[in-house]
């Protein structure tokens, strides 16, 4: 279970609201669970639906405790399991609903059978190209016209790195608004400049002969890959002009 603010005087403006917690306080409350949650991530999976917070008259998010603990078992189910977000929210819609559902079964299918969550995740969060389709609701023409511009890769075995079903929801959603795969092609580059500064700094401590001097390189790298995202994004708003909440 999450420990939430209790609201005392230390609290800002999640005391000030009767328990509602800014996105930031739930940023803090989540971080000791897990550590690589961002709050860009928080506002993806409320734009996909997994979380409804209330809105003050400025427009500023405010959570509950139910909130947080539902993103909690949402990041835990994307976590250990690997769950695309439609299964985590079609899971979570019915465990709210008050029905007994068993943990969803993912998988790819062979010989009609459907392969159960291990007990224990695999090294590195992978998707089949037949999950990722499903999961972001495109076909294979849309899937290769996104490979042609990088956006999203494969891995060498033709399997892709989990975090493409994020980058495919992002693409989509940006096409709602017009913004073409080929516009994107600007973000990928600078994607890819910034991941390349990241290397440059990490490298050193990668190619050391301590153990645990190489594991600390990646702490270092998901540190500063942090930090890069949230300096692009910050540089985003200014150069719009606006400030999200």
């Amino acid at each position: 279970m999450l420990q939430t603010p209790s609201g005392g005087a230390g609290h800002g403006a999640a005391a000030a609201d009767s328990g509602l917690m800014s996105i930031g306080t739930v940023l803090n409350v989540l971080r000791g669970e897990f550590p690589e949650v961002t709050i860009s991530k928080i506002r993806f999976l409320e734009s996909e639906g997994l979380i409804e917070p209330q809105r003050t008259p400025s427009g500023y998010r405010k959570f509950s405790a139910q909130d947080v603990e539902r993103l909690a078992r949402v990041l835990r189910m994307q976590r250990d399991h690997y769950l695309p977000l439609k299964v985590i929210r079609e899971h979570l819609d019915a465990m709210e609903r008050g029905e007994a559902v068993p943990l969803p079964l993912v998988g790819r299918p062979r010989d009609g059978e459907v392969v159960p969550v291990p007990s224990e995740p695999p090294v590195a969060a992978r998707i089949g190209r037949t999950e990722l389709l499903a999961a972001a609701g495109i076909d294979e023409a849309v899937l290769r016209e996104w490979e042609s511009y990088g956006l999203v890769t494969p891995l060498e075995d033709g399997a892709y790195d989990a975090e493409a079903v994020t980058v495919a929801s992002l693409v989509s959603e940006l096409g709602r608004f017009g913004i073409e795969p080929r516009h994107l092609r600007v973000m990928k580059a600078a994607a890819d400049r910034e991941a390349g500064l990241v290397d440059q700094v990490v490298a050193p401590l990668k190619r050391h002969r301590n153990p645990q001097t190489r594991a600390h390189a990646e702490a270092r790298t998901k540190e500063l890959a942090e930090l890069t995202v949230r300096l692009h994004a910050a540089l985003v708003q200014t150069a719009l002009g606006v400030r999200l909440p």
